[in-house]
């Protein structure tokens, strides 16, 4: 269980496509009173993130090496989560390569599965295509309630991915909604 791997039983708090992990334990280091869970299946970035966790002290973090929505299927029986993050994922810019893309029905059903009460989706992309889709998608689920699309202004300086797209010119796009 959740609570014998962290040894208490704070909320959790999910991060998908964690990259080399520098969002994710910011936030594991500024809110020690959450778990946090990092699903990354390249095992580089996965070994970069336990090896930041490790020399940084971050006791509240778990890391998983594997794919988001076999993870997310296979390995999570019952609602235990509070929040759920997706940051820059792979944008699959090709149409014939879209279908790869971590933000579809299945997966938004995976999440509303495993979802506590009232909890919270946020996915972040640089890509306008793919944040129109992530909208559609959670706009058409019945579980999930009305997203809202926002543009983000400036950078918050948390994640690699983020700086990179900003210093190109990109456009930030969130979109955020609840659990109906």
């Amino acid at each position: 269980s959740w609570q014998q791997i962290f040894e208490n039983n704070h909320p959790i708090h999910i991060e998908y496509c964690s990259g080399n992990g520098e969002w994710i334990i910011n936030q594991a280091l500024e809110n020690p009173h959450i778990n946090w869970i990092s699903v990354e299946m390249q095992f580089p970035r996965v070994r970069k993130i336990w090896s930041k966790s490790q020399n940084m002290g971050v006791k509240n973090l778990f890391i998983i090496c594997g794919e988001a929505l076999t993870f997310t299927q296979k390995y999570i029986k019952q609602p235990c989560f509070q929040a759920y993050y997706v940051n820059f994922p792979d944008p699959w810019p090709k149409k014939r390569h879209a279908k790869h893309r971590i933000i579809q029905e299945p997966f938004a059903t995976e999440l509303a599965r495993c979802a506590l009460p009232e909890a919270t989706a946020c996915f972040v992309t640089d890509d306008s295509t793919y944040a129109a889709q992530m909208q559609s998608i959670m706009h058409l689920h019945p579980q999930w309630g009305q997203p809202v699309h926002t543009v983000l202004e400036g950078c918050s300086g948390s994640s690699y991915f983020e700086r990179l797209w900003l210093s190109k010119g990109k456009q930030i796009n969130q979109i955020f909604t609840e659990l109906a």
